[in-house]
């Protein structure tokens, strides 16, 4: 693995940190290799790792680097696998995503912000404990055509097609998961029709990249 990637993922992971996705050692970040991902390891905070500290697992499950990986890395993998598109995953426990996902709550179409994540909703997965494969397969199949999703009882989980775009696409997904949640105190949303938010979708075939001024 490249110094160059496992720098791009430390500070990622710090990032998670500094925006109170996660705290502490909860949560986890991978980014694709060619010969499988690198992904912070287990048990030890973001802003106590080094970059020399990232482990690299590959699509075997084998994994090198003196730390153990994340417990998650069988998530991640199977990810990378089923999903040719994604190069970087962040999971959090950041804490309305996770409020809604105690709640097992589907987000709707409330606000064509949904239309971001790759749908007309954003799922919840069923739960699973953590670190297991049966958490895995619930989560690849709550992402389906998606590129993010909730974790029953547990957290979220964000993909990108590239690492520059993993850390905002999940700040972005948490606030979104705010404005649900403090949308709910005031009582059902009023959501956005079928034809409406599949207008959001296409428009959002290019959003967050720089366009050219057609002027």
């Amino acid at each position: 693995m490249s110094m160059e990637t496992t720098d791009q993922l430390l500070e990622i992971a710090r990032g998670m940190s500094d925006a109170r996705l996660s705290v502490g050692t909860a949560g986890n970040v991978s980014l694709r290799t060619p010969a499988g991902m690198v992904i912070t390891p287990s048990g030890l905070a973001p802003h106590r790792c080094t970059a020399a500290e990232m482990s690299s697992v590959g699509m075997d499950g084998k994994s090198t680097g003196r730390l153990a990986p994340s417990s998650e890395w069988r998530m991640h993998r199977d990810i990378y696998a089923a999903r040719p598109d994604i190069n970087a995953i962040l999971h959090a426990h950041a804490p309305f995503a996770t409020a809604l996902a105690c709640h097992r709550l589907t987000i709707p179409p409330f606000h064509y912000m949904i239309a971001r994540f790759g749908g007309d909703d954003v799922r919840c997965g069923d739960y699973a404990t953590f670190g297991t494969q049966a958490l895995s397969d619930a989560t690849l199949a709550a992402l389906h055509e998606r590129s993010a999703c909730l974790m029953a009882n547990h957290g979220m989980i964000v993909l990108a097609e590239s690492a520059d775009e993993l850390l905002p696409r999940a700040i972005e997904f948490e606030m979104l998961c705010e404005h649900f949640w403090r949308t709910r105190s005031l009582g059902d949303p009023v959501l956005l029709n079928p034809d409406q938010i599949k207008e959001a979708i296409v428009r959002f075939s290019d959003y967050g990249r720089p366009q050219d001024n057609p002027d």
